[in-house]
């Protein structure tokens, strides 16, 4: 199962569309082109997919979404894992 799991923006690079987000303490470079022109800043949530930022969401709507995923268990950690193992450079 492949999920979108929400992550904070902690940094955006200035040279290119990635930005660095927090997923529940794990910190990846994602890819945030499909959202040019969103406005994006340190600490705005995006859902993530496969290592690209999909959309901009509120807060609360994310910390309703982490919990939610939380629960579903193991497709949940295999979920945060892959991401743990990912990287973009």
């Amino acid at each position: 199962m492949c999920l979108a799991i929400p992550g904070e923006i902690v940094e955006i690079m200035p040279d290119r569309p990635v930005a660095k987000v927090d997923v529940t303490g794990v910190r990846r470079a994602v890819n945030i082109g499909l959202l040019d022109g969103a406005g994006l800043a340190a600490g705005d949530w995006v859902l993530i997919h496969v290592g690209f930022a999909m959309s901009k969401i509120d807060e609360a709507e994310a910390r309703a979404t982490l919990k939610l995923l939380q629960g579903i268990g193991d497709a949940y950690d295999d979920e945060i894992d892959a991401l743990r193992e990912s990287r973009i450079d």
